[in-house]
């Protein structure tokens, strides 16, 4: 029988009263019931609990806190809109202090863009301001207000006419002195006041002038700079693209002495070939002369050899013959055999000297022939090597021109590439250029517009403002035909007639003074013009011409 080895608690119960609890897995066929240990449930569990790894406690911890926290929530959620408590006042109060944060700030978001509304209209204004005292400052309005100052003058000086009419008109009625004095005072100082209310005026408007002009010489002196920084830079690239250009030339001109050199070598080694194939040539027709001569000369030699035996032999006859008839006169008719035999004697000494002179002479002939044998074979023989020897010469200097010759088609190769990538570039130069002359054209065009386009408006600004100043003047009694005269249309203030772009341009005298010209366009000029112009088409018709 199995024993449990955990501890048991045994309840009391009598004998006959064991309570057993019966296991399907176990066998209790042959069991004793009384040996049989009953534990409670709760004991069985937490058992059973220890086997399987099972905290109990644990789970029911863990169990009681998901409890409170879910009634926490649940509370929460209850109380999250109650009004009378800590809590949700705090609430109220900082949902009201972000509703009062909310307005405060869309009020001051309007203050802002009123503020910004204000500073761009006082932009505006002075921006307005500002154009319209430099549109003053032009030179046709100075000119116009020159001329509305004049008719001011003229107005004044009218005045002054009058008031010097009513003034002798006073002196004549004395009771009215009084009355004009002090209406003349009054007037005066109605005048100063004015006066130096304009000076005043003026003087601010000097004030801020000379301002406009020190902004306006700061900004020029900015932009001097700027443009001297910007020149700088383009001489600089300037120096660069003609040092670069210089190197290129140099390269080129580095190439063309390279291929001068070559080819003046070439040529040095064809003329030395040539003065030694000449001087080689020379020497063979000064051998063959020297041979010719010396030929010559031998024929000579044996010419004159015969000539001297055969003297020498007529000579030794001659002798003979004087010798025989002084022997014949001598010995008489007894010594003619003795004579005789002298003379066959003599006559074949004679004819074996003639003998040994003849084979010598053969001898003689048959070395220079032989000599003349040998010296034409050896010459054969030095030509043949010579021949040869200017074969591999001529064979070599084909060599070396084949090579010269790849060797030059190879450079032209190369500067017909460089030429051919150098006449590319140059086009794309030419493309740029073309393209940014046509760009600079349509920029000077659009410009030319836009400048036509702001003279024309600026004219009719212009012609607005002289109207209404001439209707105000017209209107106040002054005289307008100054203002007429600076009105007129066109820029540039000259006396000449109006260009494309209403210019009015003016016309010097071409001499030391340089004073503008007038203008005298009367009907009396096209009269004198009509006198010196005589018309071609009469004239031809007159002489009879038909073309």
């Amino acid at each position: 029988m199995s024993t449990v080895s955990a501890p048991l608690i045994l309840y009391g119960r009598r004998q006959g009263q064991t309570k057993t609890r019966i296991n399907s897995s176990i066998d209790c066929s042959g069991t004793d019931l009384h040996q049989v240990t009953i534990i409670p449930r709760a004991e069985w569990e937490r058992i059973q609990d220890n086997l399987n790894h099972v905290n109990r406690e644990a789970e029911l911890l863990c169990k009681q806190k998901q409890e409170k926290e879910a009634l926490y929530l649940q509370s929460k959620e209850v109380v999250k809109n109650w009004s009378n408590t800590i809590a949700g006042q705090r609430q109220k109060k900082l949902e009201a202090r972000k509703i009062r944060d909310k307005k405060e700030e869309e009020k001051r978001r309007e203050i802002d863009i009123e503020e910004a509304k204000y500073q761009a209209e006082k932009r505006r204004e002075a921006i307005e301001k500002a154009k319209t005292q430099q549109y003053y400052q032009t030179d046709r309005v100075k000119g116009f207000h020159s001329a509305l100052l004049l008719t001011e003058v003229l107005k004044e000086r009218d005045a002054q006419v009058e008031l010097k009419y009513k003034k002798e008109n006073a002196n004549k009625d004395k009771d009215e002195r009084a009355e004009i004095q002090r209406r003349l005072e009054e007037f005066i100082y109605e005048e100063q006041l004015k006066a130096q209310n304009q000076y005043l005026k003026r003087k601010a408007i000097t004030d801020f002038q000379l301002q406009q002009i020190k902004e306006h010489e700061n900004a020029k002196n900015l932009e001097k700079m700027e443009e001297k920084r910007e020149g700088e830079e383009i001489r600089q690239l300037f120096r660069l693209f003609e040092w670069e250009k210089c190197k290129l030339e140099e390269l080129k001109q580095q190439d063309k002495c390279k291929l001068m050199l070559d080819h003046l070598e070439n040529v040095a080694d064809r003329d030395a070939i040539r003065e030694v194939e000449k001087q080689k040539e020379e020497e063979d027709n000064e051998k063959i002369r020297l041979f010719a001569i010396a030929k010559q000369k031998m024929s000579q030699l044996k010419k004159e050899k015969e000539a001297e035996v055969y003297r020498e032999m007529e000579e030794y006859r001659d002798k003979m013959s004087d010798l025989l008839s002084k022997y014949m006169k001598k010995k008489l008719l007894n010594e003619d055999n003795r004579i005789a035999a002298a003379v066959a004697e003599q006559e074949a000494k004679l004819e074996k000297e003639l003998k040994k002179k003849e084979e010598k002479q053969r001898a003689e002939l048959k070395a220079i022939s032989e000599h003349r044998y040998a010296t034409m074979k050896e010459r054969e023989e030095m030509a043949k090597e010579e021949k040869r020897k200017i074969l591999e010469m001529v064979k070599a200097r084909n060599e070396a021109d084949k090579i010269f010759m790849a060797k030059q088609k190879e450079k032209e190769q190369k500067i017909l590439e460089e030429n051919k990538n150098l006449q590319e570039f140059h086009i794309q130069q030419k493309a740029e250029k073309r393209s940014k002359s046509l760009m600079e054209k349509n920029v000077q065009l659009e410009s030319a517009q836009q400048n036509d386009s702001l003279i024309a408006l600026e004219e009719k600004q212009f012609q607005d403002y002289a109207k209404k100043v001439i209707d105000s003047a017209v209107q106040g009694g002054r005289n307008p035909f100054p203002l007429l005269k600076a009105a007129r249309e066109g820029v540039g203030g000259g006396l000449g007639p109006t260009f494309k772009g209403n210019i009015r341009p003016n016309y010097q005298a071409q001499d030391e003074s340089g004073a503008e010209l007038p203008k005298y366009v009367r009907n009396s000029t096209q009269e004198v013009k009509a006198l010196f112009e005589s018309n071609v088409q009469q004239s031809k018709r007159r002489l009879g011409f038909t073309w």
